[in-house]
């Protein structure tokens, strides 16, 4: 071989090299941008305000408020976002994803209002709506947790970002000054809120949702909210087609899901996301219709990231993206924490039997 043959090959061979080391490298960080692009929380626990909040209600807790719902459960698989997923269709001509909340703390509003809104879907397939839902409007929402949703109520909470579960749920459920509850992502007179808008959740956020927009959304009250605090009673409020908006510092690894949907805990996330589904190991195991490679129990997660923060195995084969299954002992750490609440339906927490959304299932 002539010394320039020799020359060629070498000059081949090390830009073969350099391409899969800059191949490497790009895939490298991609996937770093893919796990952290918009991964902003928002969570500000406060324990005191929940507590003062929690005294409050009558029944406070599901265990009283839900006892017909608990009693009721049957321990079978539930796909909440079926229901969303039929009813954005029939509503919009799209199909139901995840929101997006952006690159501000306003995580506690995404959980509530997508809690909300599955939750109304759900009414609709059994006919407690006329026709399917708009999606809920984040903005109102979040402006009301922060100022007079609080105990004690504030009208100036500056431009820091973040809320608590028991604020959103006080704001949701309307309060005895005739404000607070749900808006949707329509035109209210000067107010366009069919789009979301970070600018105008970091405004609101800090001087509170506008009065006519406060008695607006007082005409949409949830009907009933209670605090969940163990896992007999997640499953049964998920069974029954009831969302439960989690707040807490649990983290999970930011990675590819497993083969069965689920992450697994890591570090620490000051968020709020929304509790969606449920499905357990004896249902899924060796034999049925859609075996998981490690059956186990656990409950359906929807981020406020969009769909792109996360990828890897989904089951069943329709599992929202940006979405992931947790296990009942992290489901578990989350209602340890005492700020995650179940939303009632148009009937407030009467057990009712769905048939849990299997239609139009891809298992």
């Amino acid at each position: 071989m002539s010394h320039r043959q020799r020359y060629w090959t070498f000059s081949a061979l090390a830009f073969v090299v350099f391409a899969a080391l800059l191949g490497a490298i790009v895939d490298h960080y991609a996937h770093r941008v893919l796990r952290t692009v918009d991964q902003s929380f928002g969570y500000t626990p406060n324990p005191e305000g929940t507590r003062a909040f929690l005294r409050q209600l009558d029944q406070p807790t599901f265990r009283q408020a839900g006892a017909e719902v608990i009693r009721a459960a049957r321990g079978v698989d539930a796909y909440l976002y079926r229901y969303a997923d039929r009813a954005h269709r029939a509503r919009y001509g799209t199909p139901f994803g995840p929101w997006n909340q952006g690159s501000i703390g306003t995580c506690v509003s995404f959980g509530w209002g997508m809690g909300s809104y599955v939750g109304q879907c759900v009414d609709w397939s059994q006919g407690g709506l006329s026709e399917p839902p708009l999606e809920v409007a984040t903005e109102p929402l979040y402006a009301g947790s922060r100022t007079e949703g609080r105990l004690p109520p504030v009208q100036f909470a500056g431009y820091s970002d973040g809320s608590y579960g028991g604020a959103a749920a006080r704001w949701v459920s309307g309060l005895p000054t005739g404000r607070g509850g749900i808006l949707f992502r329509q035109k209210y007179g000067a107010h366009d809120l069919t789009t979301y808008d970070i600018a105008r959740a970091k405004e609101w956020g800090a001087r509170g949702c506008p009065p006519e927009l406060g008695k607006l959304a007082n005409e949409h009250p949830a009907r009933a909210v209670a605090l969940i605090e163990t896992w007999q009673g997640l499953t049964a409020a998920l069974e029954n087609g009831l969302c439960v908006p989690i707040c807490s510092n649990v983290g999970f690894k930011g990675q590819d899901r497993d083969a069965d949907g689920f992450l697994r805990r890591s570090g620490n996330w000051a968020h709020c996301m929304v509790l969606i589904g449920v499905k357990y190991a004896a249902n899924n195991g060796p034999g049925s219709a859609s075996p998981m490679q490690h059956p186990r129990d656990g409950v359906l997660v929807m981020n406020s990231w969009g769909p792109n923060w996360v990828r890897g195995g989904k089951h069943p084969s329709d599992q929202p993206d940006g979405s992931f299954w947790i296990t009942r002992t992290d489901a578990e750490a989350i209602l340890a924490q005492g700020d995650s609440f179940v939303i009632g339906s148009v009937d407030g927490f009467k057990a009712r039997k769905l048939d849990n959304g299997n239609w139009g299932a891809n298992p």
